[in-house]
């Protein structure tokens, strides 16, 4: 019997979901999750999925551990927590050719592509959707740079570590992009602060009717018949 879980790498916790999924089964709950912490730890701070082979007539059951997403890799080499929602104005990170090559090693068991270059070209395009600049230059135009072979080199030789001295050139580089892209964002928030303001200014005073009473129509007493 297979049991598919979306856990948070080597911090997974009891909850309803959990119980739900795993009462039916009768194994002890604080035993999977000793296990499948054990087997995450490596994905601190990533969602993983995991799948449980268990055996319902012994209860034994075995820990199979999946690659995390690309985008939670990503995130994680360059210590964000979330990606841009606004990729082509907001970059929200710095990435080198030989990190992206080690994340493609590591999902080359789960991505279709035919070869390393493929997969590169692959993870370079998650970087295109989160907002992640590639050699400090935007990700989408790295991804043709792939294709004319400019990254052979380092491909081929199945390069993922990164120099000190470039680490920290991409560091630099990305904190005057940013800091940039902060002024920019301030001064934006600050015209819209002021066309509101404007605006509200602009808008005619809201004037109140004056209340008038209205007086009931005064009964008219019924003329009665003279007598004669």
């Amino acid at each position: 019997m297979l049991i598919k879980l979306l856990v948070d790498g080597g911090a997974m916790k009891p909850g309803p979901a959990l119980s739900q999924k795993l009462g039916p089964v009768g194994i002890p709950i604080n035993q999977v999750i000793q296990k499948v912490n054990e087997a995450t730890k490596s994905f601190s701070g990533i969602q993983v999925p995991v799948e449980l082979n268990v055996n319902p007539s012994t209860r034994d059951f075995e820990v199979k551990v999946f690659s995390p997403p690309v985008s939670g890799l990503l995130k994680k080499e360059l210590g964000i927590d979330k990606g841009s929602g606004k990729q082509k104005k907001i970059k929200v990170g710095n990435i080198s050719i030989e990190q992206i090559i080690a994340i493609a090693q590591t999902k080359s068991g789960n991505l279709l592509c035919k070869d390393l270059k493929s997969s590169v070209k692959t993870i370079v395009g998650t970087c295109v959707s989160l907002g992640i600049l590639v050699e400090d230059k935007p990700a989408v135009e790295v991804e043709q740079e792939i294709i004319d072979g400019k990254y052979d080199k380092e491909i081929n030789a199945c390069k993922t570590e990164v120099s000190a001295e470039k680490k920290k050139m991409l560091e630099e580089s990305f904190a005057k992009i940013k800091k940039e892209q902060d002024k920019i964002l301030q001064q934006e928030q600050a015209a819209k602060a002021a066309e509101e303001t404007k605006a509200a200014e602009a808008a005619p005073a809201a004037t109140v009717a004056p209340i008038t009473e209205k007086k009931s129509a005064e009964k008219t007493p019924a003329k009665t018949p003279a007598k004669k």
